[in-house]
Formats: C-alpha cells, structure tokens, sequence
C-alpha cells in the first residue's frame, strides 16, 4: 500500500512539473481563441487587421482558432469565460473595452494566458499591447498638409476616447508640423459603442468638413471610416485610412494610410503561446518597433510625391531618434 501511496505522489509531482514547464505546446493541448470587438472581423479596420493576423497564423501553423464577434458589450466577459471553460489556451481581446472582462476572466482562470490589444491590465497571465498612434498619426499629419492646397485639413474619431484623442493630437501636431497655420477641423462620430460602425453618419460628418474648405480628412473611427472614403470619393477630395492599409479602397483619393499592426501583434501572441515563448507584461509599439507607419503602394504612389515622402521619411527618423516629440494624449 505504502509502495502505491509513493508511486501517486511521484506521478503527481511528475504531472504538476510537466504543467509548469514552459515550452512548445503540442497541437493536442493548444487551442487559441480571439474575442473580436464591436464592428465585427470584417469592418476593413482594427479588427479586420486582426483577423488578418489569426489567419495567417493559422496557415503557417495549421492550427485553427475559436473566435467570436461581440455585437453587445455584455457578451465580452461570458465570451471568454465560455471559451476559457472549452480549454481555450491563449485568448486574445481586442480593444479597451475589453480590459474589464480580461482582468475578470483572467484572475478567474491563471492558467490561462490572455493578450489584450490597444488597453492594459496587470496581472501576471496577461499580455497588454499598446502601439504608439500618435506618432504614426504625427506622419499622416504631415502628408494631409503637404498635399492640401486649402490649408484645411479634417480629422473624424469614432467613439469619443481618450484614445481616439491620442490620433487626433498626432494628427495635429503633425499638419503643424509642416504648416504652422493650417486649420485642422474636427469631429467625433459618437459618445457609445456604434459610433465605431456608422458610415452614414461619417459620411455626414466628412461632407461638412469638406464644405468648410478641408480637403484632406483623416479617419480614426473602424467601420465609419468607410462612409468618410466614400464622400471623399464623391467629392473629389482626399482621404487618409487608419489601422489596415485602406488604399486600396479608392485609388486616386486615399492619400495614405496610418497602419497599425495589429496583424502582427495578433500573430505573434498566437504564435509565441504555441512555441512557448509568449510573456505576460508590456509590449509598446511605436514607430522604432515598426508598430505604426503610413502606408505606401501602387494605390495612392501618384498621390504621394518623392518630395512629401522625403519629408516623412527624415520626421519618421527624427522621431525614432527623439529629436522630433509627438505628445500622447493618454500621458498628458
């Protein structure tokens, strides 16, 4: 009896180290999980990156992933939880709304690894990537005002966030940058979740910038900045994408893109939690960690001469090196 009393403890001590260990997990026990946020995988915006990020991860690792599109903020919190409870392995949520439900969820299973995207929450299981808008927004700033001929320039926001703030200010400083006496106009499509998926009323809101001179509008805002490309379109006028690279939507009036990668961050959570090298903490990424840019390509090369891209390019690097401060609006 003593003899098989030792044996269990040996495989229990046994068991418990293999659970503690880190390293590659085997396609048995790995099971990754995204939680995609309001506007849905295919708004061509924040979460669209995402998805993108998941699918390739998916087609170098032949491993498929849960995922679900939350439509009403209640849905976070028992969406994780639903998955958590299924063996989801790594979950990753995207956006700040999120952050509640992650540090719910994730002090409820510790074994659990969470990657949170564009919010933080500090707990050792946890993962929170930020990215540095601001700077990439400083470059989108400065290409809106070299190719305005108005000296008017708009930004639309969708959900009124501090975050959405940091763009905007960015943006600012950037257009600044190159005019000191440029106008930039600005709008917020909403104060609630929906703002994030109102192309009509991005619409409305570029229309009325246009109408006061602006002839070059930047949108931060997901699925509403589809309405906002549109009526630059119909109008003639330019307009500058955010997260994805968006310029393909309307060659010939999306000057550029302000790229955020999400894609990455997304891959590489998956990807690190299945090889075993995935960390808890803080990943920022800015302009240095090639995190955020402006996007250029076939689509918008004729929109951007070699002049306005020489210029960017000099302030990209005088922002990496610190001559050049883009103010964060979240730190001020």
């Amino acid at each position: 009896m003593k003899k098989l009393f030792t044996g269990a403890l040996t495989a229990l001590a046994l068991a418990v180290t293999g659970a503690l260990a880190t390293g590659p997990a085997s396609a048995d026990d790995f099971s990754p999980a995204i939680v995609f946020d309001m506007g849905g995988k295919f708004d061509k915006s924040f979460n669209e990156a995402a998805y993108n990020g998941a699918e390739r991860f998916k087609s170098e690792s032949g491993v498929t992933y849960r995922e679900f599109e939350v439509t009403n903020p209640s849905q976070r919190e028992q969406a994780m939880r639903n998955m958590a409870r299924r063996g989801a392995t790594v979950i990753i949520a995207m956006g700040f709304a999120q952050a509640a439900a992650v540090e719910t969820v994730a002090k409820e299973f510790p074994d659990i690894k969470f990657t949170l995207i564009d919010m933080v929450v500090d707990l050792p299981n946890v993962q929170s990537v930020i990215f540095k808008e601001h700077e990439g927004s400083f470059l989108v700033g400065m290409a809106a005002a070299l190719a305005s001929k108005t000296g008017k320039v708009g930004f639309i926001g969708g959900m009124d966030i501090p975050l959405i703030r940091k763009f905007a200010l960015g943006y600012v400083e950037g257009a600044k940058y190159v005019n000191a006496d440029i106008e930039v106009y600005q709008n917020m499509t909403g104060t609630t979740p929906s703002a994030w998926n109102d192309p009509t009323k991005g619409g409305e809101l570029a229309r009325s910038q246009f109408d006061r001179g602006a002839d070059v509008v930047y949108a931060a805002a997901g699925g509403t900045g589809v309405g906002v490309y549109q009526a630059a379109k119909d109008a003639g006028k330019l307009a500058i994408g955010v997260d994805s690279n968006q310029n393909y939507m309307h060659p010939g009036t999306m000057l550029t893109s302000m790229v955020k990668r999400v894609d990455v961050a997304v891959y590489e959570a998956f990807m690190t939690a299945k090889n075993g090298t995935w960390q808890g903490g803080f990943k920022i990424l800015g302009l240095a960690e090639d995190g955020v840019g402006f996007a250029l390509d076939k689509y918008n090369r004729d929109l951007v001469s070699a002049d306005m891209e020489m210029k960017i390019e000099a302030a990209r690097k005088d922002i990496i090196s610190g001559k050049v401060e883009v103010t964060d609006y979240m730190a001020q």
